[in-house]
Formats: C-alpha cells, sequence, structure tokens
C-alpha cells in the first residue's frame, strides 16, 4: 500500500472527484479526513465498509475558522496530518458567459474558494506537517489555466493561481520537507461537469476528446493514479511541478 500509515485530508470529499480521492487514497492505506461544504456520510460510509478509516467534516473553505476546525479535527482523529489536497473548487455551482458579462459577486466567490480556500487550508494543516517533519500538499488546478478557457475567465484564473501558489509555495516550504505540486484536468466526467456545461455538455465533450492525443473524456478512475503517486513517498524529490492529465492536450 503506497499510502500505508499516512494522514490525508482531503477537500471536496463529498462527490466527485474528490469523493474518488478519498476512497482511492483509503484503499492504499491511508487514514481520511474528507471535508467538505456539502455531507461527506457516503464518502466515510463507503471507506468503512470497506475496512478503512475516515471521518468527514463541514468545511467552506473561504472560512479560515472553518479550515482550523478541519485541521484539529484531522490531529484530534488520527494524530497528525501527512498529506493535504485541496480539491474544493467553485465549478458546477457557477454560470459561465463572457468576459464582460461575468457577476462581480461570481467573480468574488470563485476567487474565495478556489483561491483563497487553497491558502487557508495551507496555513491551518502546515503547522501539523512541520511538526511531523514534513509532508505532500497536492493542489487541484485544470487544463483551463495553461489552455485556456473561454466564457469562464473567473474560472480560468483562479486555476492558474493555483499553479502560481504551488510554485511559490514549494519553494517557501521545501525547507521543512514538504512537497507542493499541482494537477491540471481535462474535463472530466462528473456531475461538476455536468452542471457546468448544461445541454451543451455531450457537445463540448465531444470536441474537448478530439483535442487530445488521447481521444477520450476522463473519469475518476484516471486522476487517482496521479493524485497518489504525489502524496506518497515515491515521488518524496518531486515539488513545485504541475502534472497534466489532460489525454495529450497541453504538452509541457
Amino acid at each position: 500500500m503506497q499510502l500505508e500509515e499516512k494522514v490525508v485530508v482531503v477537500t471536496g470529499g463529498g462527490r466527485g472527484l474528490g469523493r474518488a480521492y478519498c476512497e482511492a487514497m483509503a484503499r492504499e492505506g491511508a487514514a481520511v479526513v474528507a471535508g467538505d461544504i456539502r455531507d461527506t456520510g457516503e464518502t466515510v460510509a463507503t471507506i468503512e465498509a470497506a475496512g478503512g478509516h475516515a471521518i468527514g467534516v463541514k468545511l467552506d473553505v473561504a472560512d479560515m475558522n472553518s479550515c482550523q476546525v478541519l485541521a484539529d479535527r484531522a490531529v484530534e482523529a488520527f494524530g497528525r496530518i501527512d498529506v493535504l489536497v485541496n480539491n474544493a473548487a467553485l465549478y458546477g455551482d457557477i454560470s459561465g458567459g463572457r468576459f464582460d458579462q461575468l457577476g462581480e459577486d461570481q467573480w468574488d466567490r470563485v476567487m474565495a474558494v478556489n483561491v483563497k480556500g487553497i491558502w487557508n487550508c495551507c496555513k491551518a494543516c502546515v503547522p501539523s506537517m512541520r511538526q511531523g517533519g514534513g509532508g505532500s500538499i497536492v493542489n487541484i488546478s485544470s487544463l483551463a489555466a495553461t489552455y485556456g478557457m473561454p466564457f469562464a475567465l473567473d474560472y480560468a484564473t483562479s486555476k492558474a493561481a493555483v499553479i502560481g501558489m504551488t510554485r511559490s509555495l514549494a519553494r517557501e516550504l521545501g525547507r521543512d520537507w514538504i512537497r507542493v505540486n499541482a494537477v491540471g484536468p481535462s474535463a472530466v466526467l462528473t456531475e461538476g461537469t455536468d452542471e457546468f456545461m448544461g445541454e451543451k455538455r455531450d457537445k463540448a465533450l465531444q470536441v474537448i476528446a478530439a483535442g487530445q492525443a488521447l481521444q477520450s473524456n476522463l473519469t475518476t478512475d484516471d486522476m487517482v493514479g496521479t493524485i497518489i503517486f504525489l502524496a506518497s513517498d515515491a515521488a518524496k524529490f518531486i515539488t513545485g511541478q504541475t502534472v497534466m492529465v489532460d489525454g495529450g492536450s497541453v504538452m509541457l
């Protein structure tokens, strides 16, 4: 097991990719803390039914106090934090549109969750990692940050910020042996993608797949291997990197 005896915090663990990460990391031996503004009961129940260890915590990543409660609960339940997966983001909950027609309130909410939320969670979880002698932070960015995403400037901008934050944190936290990397997926077949694309979903997914070297849309199963690798000791000398899991849309 690649994550045996590690304690992993996953934000946005109630559904979609976050839930897939939680369940996959538990199968690899990790004790999992699933944080989400949504209910995480099904995620925790599935892990426990398979013999794993998990707790769920109500979490609003835009609220620093909520993030601190998450970190405190993780330490209370499992003794420490080894891995933080910053997955929570506004995506399916937002409306697309031309850049000059996006609402200011939505712009601010996207930045508060997708950017400030990662900052908050790192502030809350890093002290435990430092005390334990190191750790791994995996930030979820997006193909939108590197390829460009029309009619979603707020989302694309927030995910570009995630890459910049990843690189800066990697340089700052290296002295503490805390690795910080990002993952940039293409559109993944999740509830969030269905909600964001709406009635244009099928056509949009066809166009995305056609632009890839590997012409198929990503599923949650296609993502978990990269997350587990970056969280594990197998990646102990990798930091500051953005791994594109996009079927070959962008080749860095």
